[in-house]
């Protein structure tokens, strides 16, 4: 059972769980299955991280002075993300930068980083990113 209380929640589970849980507002839960055609996987992967940065900049506020800083740090990290050679260093910074000025949407971007299509692009980036990446930001299906 969940309870809403203030800016947090409050979970309570009773007995065994397993499998998959949730807790919070507009989660995005994903999943990767191995196998079929890499090249029309990485497409649709790439297209579901951009239906993601399309869903984050339609949570940012409305108006006021942070909205466009804060549709300026999405729009980086988008390409931060999708550059042939992903810029981790912008990826911390934003992820940061949300986390002190608009910490309601720190989880959405922090999802947005471990997406696995994100580790999917820092694997294939190769060289020693990918351990960068899991020491930076923790261990995705792709990285």
């Amino acid at each position: 059972m969940t309870e809403a209380s203030g800016a947090g929640h409050h979970l309570n589970v009773g007995g065994d769980v397993s499998g998959q849980i949730a807790v919070g507002h507009h989660n995005t839960v994903s999943r990767v299955e191995a196998g079929g055609d890499s090249t029309q996987n990485a497409g649709a992967d790439l297209t579901a991280l951009r239906a993601e940065f399309e869903r984050l900049r339609a949570q940012l506020p409305a108006e006021g002075p942070l909205r466009e800083q804060a549709a300026e740090r999405v729009d980086e990290l988008e390409e931060a993300v999708t550059a042939s050679e992903p810029d981790l260093s912008t990826m911390e910074y934003v992820r940061n930068w949300f986390a002190r000025r608009l910490p309601e949407l720190a989880g959405a971007v922090a999802g947005l980083i471990v997406h696995p299509a994100v580790g999917a692009l820092v694997a294939a980036a190769g060289g020693g990113l990918a351990s960068e990446f899991v020491r930076r930001f923790g261990s995705t299906d792709g990285a």
